[in-house]
C-alpha cells in the first residue's frame, strides 16, 4: 500500500523520458459515425496541471492536454483539451485534433518544398530543407509532429521563446505557408532551375510557368535566389568557418602546385553536360574512347 511502483512500458512505448504522457502514442480519434480515422497515429506534446482562480470555489483544477495527430501521409491537426481527469482531458483533444485537419505538401514523400521562416508570438523557426536521408534535426516537438506528418527529412532552428504550443503553432503555420514550385514559378513567371550536388550540380528545370519573362523585363534589384526569395528575403545568419590548420603547413602549397591542372575540372564536366549532354572530348568522333564511361565491345 506504501510502496508506489512505477509503471512499466515497452522501449516502443515509451515518449521523451521514461513512462512520462510527452511523446507517447494514444492511437488515432474515435470514429464520428461511420467515418473512422484509419492510420492516423496521435502523439501527446504536452500534459499539464491548469488552475482558474473561481470566486465561490477557490482554484479549481483541471488537466490540459495539447496534441497532434496524422495519418503519416499529409493530412494533420492539433488540438488543446481541458478536463479534470487526465484520460478525459487526452481523449477530448485527440477528438478535437481529428475534427481540425489540414493537408500539407510534402516534397517526393520525405522533405518539405522549400527552407522557410514562421513565427508565432516571440517563437522564430528557421526550417531547411534536407535531402533523403538526413533525418529529423530539429526540437522534440518538431520531430514527433514530422513523424506524424510524414516528414523525414529536415532540420529547423528555433530562436526566441521554446514555449512548446507556440513552437507547433509556428511549424503549422509554416507548412501551411509553403509554395511548391510550380507555384513559385508562376508568381515570378520565370523557370525554377535546381542544382544537387548528386547530380554533379547539374541544372534541371523543375517547373515551367505559362508564359516566361524577358531578360529585360527583370529588374536588376530582383531577388533571383530561390531560398532567399523562399524565407521572405531574409538570410540565415552563418558563422564564418576559420581555415582549417593543414592550410598555413608547407605542404599545403605543394599540394596546391600539384592539382592545379585539376582545379577547373567540376565546371568543364557541367558545361560538357549541358552544351553536349555527356561528358566527351571534341576527338570523340574520331576516337570514340575519349567518351566518358566508354567500354570496348566484346567479341563474340
Amino acid at each position: 500500500m506504501g510502496n508506489f511502483r512505477p509503471l512499466k512500458l515497452s522501449p516502443i512505448e515509451r515518449g521523451w523520458s521514461g513512462v512520462k504522457m510527452p511523446g507517447r502514442s494514444i492511437g488515432p480519434p474515435d470514429p464520428v459515425g461511420e467515418e473512422t480515422f484509419d492510420g492516423f497515429d496521435t502523439r501527446v506534446l504536452e500534459l499539464k496541471s491548469v488552475f482558474n482562480m473561481k470566486g465561490n470555489l477557490g482554484r479549481k483544477r483541471q488537466i490540459s492536454a495539447f496534441v497532434v495527430t496524422g495519418n503519416k501521409n499529409g493530412s494533420a491537426g492539433i488540438a488543446l483539451g481541458k478536463a479534470v481527469e487526465s484520460k478525459a482531458a487526452l481523449r477530448k483533444a485527440k477528438n478535437r485534433a481529428g475534427q481540425k485537419m489540414v493537408y500539407i505538401e510534402i516534397f517526393n514523400n520525405h522533405t518539405v518544398y522549400h527552407s522557410f521562416f514562421c513565427q508565432f508570438g516571440k517563437t522564430k523557426i528557421f526550417v531547411t530543407k534536407k535531402p533523403e536521408g538526413y533525418g529529423l534535426v530539429c526540437h522534440r516537438a518538431i520531430r514527433t509532429a514530422c513523424e506524424v506528418i510524414g516528414i523525414k527529412d529536415l532540420y529547423a532552428k528555433i530562436e526566441g521563446s521554446t514555449n512548446l504550443q507556440h513552437i507547433i503553432k509556428a511549424f503549422f503555420i509554416g507548412l501551411l505557408q509553403q509554395k511548391t514550385h510550380q507555384m513559385l514559378a508562376e508568381e515570378k513567371k520565370l523557370h525554377v532551375v535546381e542544382f544537387r550536388k548528386e547530380n554533379d550540380y547539374f541544372p534541371t528545370v523543375v517547373a515551367s510557368p505559362p508564359t516566361c519573362r524577358t531578360q529585360e523585363e527583370i529588374k536588376p534589384n530582383e531577388v533571383m535566389d530561390y531560398t532567399q526569395y523562399a524565407l521572405g528575403d531574409r538570410v540565415f545568419l552563418k558563422k564564418k568557418k576559420e581555415p582549417p590548420f593543414f592550410t598555413k603547413l608547407p605542404s599545403w602549397e605543394n599540394y596546391l602546385k600539384k592539382s592545379q591542372y585539376t582545379r577547373n575540372r567540376d565546371k568543364v564536366k557541367v558545361t560538357l553536360l549541358a552544351e553536349y549532354g555527356k561528358v566527351q572530348s571534341f576527338y570523340a568522333e574520331k576516337y570514340p574512347e575519349c567518351v566518358h564511361g566508354y567500354r570496348e565491345p566484346e567479341e563474340t
